[in-house]
């Protein structure tokens, strides 16, 4: 229940399906003069903010590219244009205006021009301009949006992955003489996943020849009948798919499974094409170290799990990846692993780091960078293979989301609870981090944020749970101010010290309340045993957790704990539901967003059942198992009887993976019994609130519901 990425930065931006020319957009990110008087963080004042990422570094270290999304909130949606910042100066350029969608954004082997997506044609396709923004011309004219690209370093290919038509699920296809007729049909799973139902259509990779010309429809090397995605669905993260430095092959991650298969599974591997034979091997198969995996010879998956975002190391001799042992397990450990591409050989990098690994880089050939969630933060660390131990490059209580190096220069994209993603320098010698870049300042000067506090807090079992408290602005410890307990999703999700523009914690603490955030059980970045617990255990000690948290700070003076609400989404909205039946009247009122509520129907109606079967222990149905037994006894609905207290309960009818009919559940519970409740149900959001004015009328329910019943 995690991640979300380009295709869904796309959908916020509002290009959706790229039929026509955009329309220009005007920008107005000033703060009014009563936003300036209030001086503190507003949904509306949010929403003005931009928002920078997908950053990297010229080929000479000298220059900064990057992309920049602005929303208009009348018209309801956002633009991303390309900016570049001069590193010695430090002056930013904007390469691209407010008439159409330019992102994605990458250099030439030479740094000499920059490869961009746009839809200004009409529709998304690559375009390119030289490195000061001239001499701007479209690339592709095929007839589907590009969903993304990457230019081989020869320059002379380029893949690209298109949306394919590999089956027929509508009924007016397969029954060609009812035109009219609306339905979709399926013989096996999985009909729908995340946001979209499979109505045949999937994501492939494609190899073009690109020149002088352009670049020209080109080879689909999955397969044209293939009904699987390349990148993974349902994020189809462009990340999975790399060139090797010669240009003559690429790696890229598939999970080539149909069906029940592929809903129970989490098997995906890393496969690399040959441009000279054409050729696909996938490397996460071998059998005995010599003879290739051969499913049909009833050989068992060497790597059953995750296997993704290939790197290959400078002189094409090896590709890193990150692998998760246990299969259908998505929060397994991602192991940092290394192909060699000569013996086949396979090595765990991280085998002794007890945190995970993503984001990988290669510095030269010797040694590897990456970042890794330690203790509610996201820090940078290298690794020597040759020497195998692993060094925490950075240090600070802050979320390093992604970084990119050239030569000896390191630039990072950095947030705090307090600042959104801006640019920092990164010392290679000792982590020192500078900052670069001042994208929100006229906003930040104009505000005042609350003070996060750090806090360990000693859970029921005896050990030590890092918990952020995070304070209204001018606050009084002389005052008592209302509290809430801030559940989180995942529910394998680290509770960082970052940015969020959907649950941000400054934002519930402008409002006038202290934000109580525990790593609970079941977290990232305190390592794997912590981790591991809550699968299986989802009515245990995570919930003791959180009431740990909320029982310790409500002992400070001046914590009101006759006002205090709990809130949380995803599985924080389960959360909720479940402390909604064993708070012992703690809480005044509990909102819920796109929350579990009855375990059985959410086995039948979610997509990606490896998921319930990993976390709840299996099937309902699975009466041996113990587990699972206790899982499906512990399900929120079954304790609604106890039910006393307020709830709002937010949905989005495109939720696919914690499907609205949940919230419904919980919304007929409630009222039934004669309990305050409010539903709020988005037709056009999934699992989260995108568009910006759904957005401002999410928090304005939010708060609404928090003052009338806690505040």
């Amino acid at each position: 229940m995690k991640k979300i990425i380009l295709t869904m930065a796309i959908a916020a931006a509002g290009l959706g399906a790229c039929d026509k020319r955009p329309q220009p957009l005007t920008i107005d990110n000033a703060l009014t003069a009563e936003e300036i008087e209030a001086g503190v963080l507003t949904p509306e004042v949010m929403w003005k903010m931009s928002r920078a990422g997908g950053a990297s570094l010229s080929p000479d270290g000298r220059t900064l590219l990057y992309q920049q999304t602005d929303y208009s909130m009348a018209e309801n949606r956002g633009v991303t244009t390309i900016r570049v910042e001069d590193l010695a100066t430090k002056a930013v350029t904007p390469l691209t205006d407010f008439s159409s969608n330019s992102l994605s954004p990458r250099w030439s082997a030479d740094g000499g021009k920059i490869y961009f997506l746009s839809d200004r044609s009409g529709s998304m396709q690559v375009w390119e301009m030289d490195a000061a923004g001239g001499s701007v011309r479209q690339l592709s004219d095929f007839d589907r949006d590009v969903e993304g690209f990457g230019i081989s370093p020869r320059g002379d290919k380029a893949w690209y992955v298109q949306r394919v038509q590999v089956a027929a699920r509508r009924s007016a296809d397969i029954h060609k003489d009812m035109p009219e007729s609306r339905a979709r049909i399926y013989d096996d799973l999985m009909v729908r996943h995340w946001d979209y139902w499979d109505e045949g259509e999937h994501m492939h990779l494609f190899v073009g020849d690109f020149g002088p010309e352009g670049l020209r429809p080109g080879t689909d090397i999955v397969g044209a009948d293939a009904a699987w995605d390349v990148p993974l669905a349902p994020y189809f993260d462009m990340a999975e798919i790399a060139w090797n430095n010669a240009g003559t092959q690429l790696a890229y991650t598939c999970k080539p499974l149909t069906g029940t298969a592929y809903a129970v599974s989490t098997d995906s591997d890393i496969f690399v094409y040959d441009l000279a034979d054409g050729r696909t091997h996938n490397i996460c198969k071998p059998f005995d170290g010599k003879a290739r995996y051969n499913a049909a010879a009833g050989h068992k998956p060497a790597m059953p799990g995750y296997d993704k975002y290939p790197v290959w190391s400078p002189d094409d001799r090896k590709i890193a990846f990150l692998s998760q042992r246990r299969a259908g397990n998505e929060s397994d450990k991602s192991r940092l692993f290394l192909y060699d591409c000569r013996t086949h050989a396979m090595q765990d990098l991280t085998e002794d780091f007890d945190y995970n690994a993503m984001n990988v880089l290669w510095e030269g050939n010797d040694r590897l960078w990456f970042i890794a969630p330690i203790e509610a933060t996201h820090q940078i660390c290298r690794i020597a293979p040759d020497e195998g131990e692993v060094e925490v490059v950075t240090k600070g209580d802050h979320d390093i989301a992604a970084f990119t190096m050239a030569g000896e220069q390191i630039v990072a994209e950095l947030s705090t609870i307090s600042s959104a993603a801006e640019f920092y320098t990164v010392n290679p010698a000792d982590g020192a981090l500078t900052q670069i870049s001042e994208i929100n300042r006229a906003i930040y000067d104009r505000i005042r944020m609350g003070e996060v506090r750090k806090r360990w807090v000693e859970t029921t079992d005896g050990k030590q749970m890092l918990t952020w408290v995070i304070l209204p602005p001018d606050f009084d410890p002389a005052k008592k101010y209302p509290t809430l307990l801030y559940c989180q999703g995942g529910p394998q999700s680290v509770v960082s010290n970052g940015w969020s523009y959907r649950w941000n914690y400054q934002l519930m603490a402008a409002q006038g309340y202290v934000v109580v955030a525990p790593n609970r059980r079941g977290l990232p970045s305190f390592g794997q045993e912590w981790l591991d617990q809550i699968s299986g255990d989802y009515s245990g000690q995570n919930i003791r957790d959180y009431l740990s948290a909320i029982d310790d700070v409500a002992r400070e003076p001046w914590a009101d704990e006759t006002r205090m609400g709990c809130v949380g989404a995803s599985y924080g909205g389960y959360s909720v539901y479940f402390l909604a039946g064993h708070h012992d009247k703690r809480f005044k009122a509990f909102i819920a967003h796109c929350g579990i509520f009855d375990f059985d129907s959410m086995y039948g109606e979610t997509e990606e059942l490896w998921f319930v079967n990993n976390d709840y222990g299996g099937s309902y149905w699975d009466k041996e198992n113990p587990t699972a037994m206790r899982s499906y006894a512990n399900s929120p609905h079954k304790f609604a009887d106890r039910w006393d207290t307020p709830i709002l309960i937010i949905t989005g009818e495109r939720d696919y993976r914690i499907p609205y009919t949940q919230s419904l559940e919980a919304f007929t519970a409630a009222r039934v019994r004669g309990i305050p409740a409010r539903l709020v149900e988005f037709r056009d959001e999934a699992h989260q609130v995108f568009k910006p004015q759904n957005s401002l009328v999410w928090n304005r329910e939010f708060f609404g519901w928090l003052d009338k019943y806690v505040k």
